[in-house]
């Protein structure tokens, strides 16, 4: 997927890459959810709403496509973009354990944590500065 949204952004820009995934998305799960709406009428679940926070993972999914295919057809290059996403992610997670975000409960990230964080961390420094313009 960080492929083709690179080649969408080096063909077009990389808005125009977002809409493509995003509009994509968009239609089938209107299609799968009208679909299952006629399938099941009755109860709704135990679930009901979901919180207000819930929804801006659209808005972070949408810059993530923008970002990748800007940062695919730079210097940077796509195994440098997915190193820093992997380094991201991981960041992320353990400030979500630390502070308890989202629900989680409370935990401080413990040696090991850290440790596979700094391999992360230095893994995408040599590949970034070991690409291609390197050599």
């Amino acid at each position: 997927m960080v492929h083709f949204n690179g080649e969408l952004g080096l063909h077009g820009n990389a808005l125009f890459a977002s809409w493509s995934a995003h509009g994509t998305g968009t239609v089938a799960a209107i299609v799968l959810l009208g679909l299952l709406h006629r399938r099941s009428r009755g109860d709704r679940g135990p679930y009901g709403r979901a919180p207000l926070w819930a929804y801006l993972g659209g808005i972070s999914g949408a810059v993530t496509v923008m970002l990748t295919a800007i940062t695919v057809n730079s210097p940077l290059a796509l195994s440098g973009t997915l190193a820093l996403g992997l380094a991201g992610q991981v960041v992320f997670s353990l400030a979500a354990d630390r502070w308890g975000l989202f629900g989680l409960p409370v935990r401080r990230p413990r040696m090991n944590d850290l440790a596979a964080l700094g391999l992360i961390l230095a893994g995408s420094t040599l590949i970034i500065l070991s690409g291609a313009g390197a050599i």
